[in-house]
């Protein structure tokens, strides 16, 4: 399967993976950071998160890590939660901003 095909499908994938707090996705929160393929079958989710003392942080990456692995052609998937450089809304995407009600 092509890079860009396997990519969509994981967006795809990360889209239904809802911080509890925010009624939005992930990915339209702007939390992913980074997908990397170093192999076909190897996906690599660079992810943080909107505070880094979030209760359920450990639940949220192991949503991200278990929705990946869902992905036909996936064989390994890692999830690296990172805090540099810190979320801030500016990384919510225009869906993200209107469900949530900030000026666009």
């Amino acid at each position: 399967m092509a890079e860009s095909l396997m990519k969509d499908l994981v967006i795809e994938k990360l889209s239904t993976v809802y911080d509890p707090e925010i009624p939005v996705n992930i990915w339209d929160l702007g939390l992913i950071y980074d997908i990397a393929f170093p192999k076909p079958s190897e996906v690599i989710v660079s992810m943080t998160l909107t505070a880094p003392g979030c209760p359920i942080a450990d639940e949220i990456v192991q949503q991200v890590h278990d929705v990946v692995m869902e992905v036909e052609g996936v064989e390994s998937a890692t999830v690296n939660l990172v805090f540099e450089p810190a979320w801030t809304p500016d990384r919510m995407n225009e869906t993200a901003r209107l469900e949530l009600g900030y000026d666009i």
